[in-house]
């Protein structure tokens, strides 16, 4: 599956799945979905306002579902972080390729290049689905020259199946209380580093981790713990305290 590395705050780097043709044709049917919806309603009281008004208001409705139909991908997107409602659905979302929100000036690209990706005389998407099924971060001509793609953003490993599913005894003593200064995020965060230490070996992403950990919490590792041991005890910290006090 293709990837997209991404830099987080903490410094590290964590590869996110790029989105796939089907996600991406899911999100925009469900978008086209929720127009053709609106069209309906714009068309009803179009007729209405024909009718028992004038002409003039009927206009009106129409070129204001015109106004929506045009903008709201760039709108959307500036305001629900890199989302349509299609794509919050579906969990994609759009990213600049180092990994960083994507500027004002990117997304107005994207949105620009929508008439040739997907426009009627240009076969209706055509364009788009084979940029994306060719290029090597799956981008349609706007992506390529706002140099952004989209990205799944569910987590390769589910949190509520392995960062929270440690089995401690009850009588278990955290050692970290400050742990929760920490959130969900840092936690899924610190679990993907360990997992990759776990396959591959590389210690540099356990140091790097533990540094900006110690920093982030303001605590002193007892002498004899190293990185390692320190991280798998801020995992099984988190994961008592947030237990207790949940029940």
């Amino acid at each position: 599956m293709d990837s997209i590395r991404i830099n987080t705050a903490q410094n590290i780097d964590i590869e996110y799945e790029i989105a796939g043709l089907g996600e991406r044709i899911a999100a925009r049917c469900i978008d086209l979905a929720g127009f053709a919806i609106l069209f309906v309603v714009a068309w009803i009281l179009f007729i209405i306002g024909s009718i028992s008004v004038s002409g003039t208001l009927g206009v009106v409705i129409l070129i204001v579902y015109l106004i929506i139909y045009a903008f709201y991908d760039l709108v959307c997107e500036l305001t629900m972080n890199g989302q349509s409602f299609g794509k919050r659905v579906m969990k994609i979302k759009v990213i600049n390729l180092d990994g960083t929100q994507p500027t004002f000036g990117q997304y107005l690209i994207r949105w620009l290049f929508r008439m040739i990706d997907f426009g009627f005389p240009l076969g209706w998407g055509v364009i788009a689905l084979a940029s994306v099924a060719v290029t090597e971060n799956h981008q349609r001509l706007g992506d390529l020259l706002a140099k952004t793609t989209l990205i799944k953003m569910i987590p390769r490993t589910q949190l509520n199946q392995v960062a929270f599913n440690f089995s401690l005894p009850e009588e278990y003593q955290p050692q970290f209380k400050e742990v929760m200064h920490l959130t969900d995020r840092d936690i899924e965060l610190i679990h993907e580093v360990l997992t990759g230490y776990y396959q591959t070996g590389n210690a540099s992403l356990i140091y790097a981790m533990a540094a900006k950990t110690k920093e982030h919490i303001f605590v002193s590792v007892p002498a004899g713990m190293n990185e390692l041991l320190f991280l798998e005890t801020v995992l099984k910290d988190y994961n008592y305290i947030t237990s207790k006090l949940s029940t």
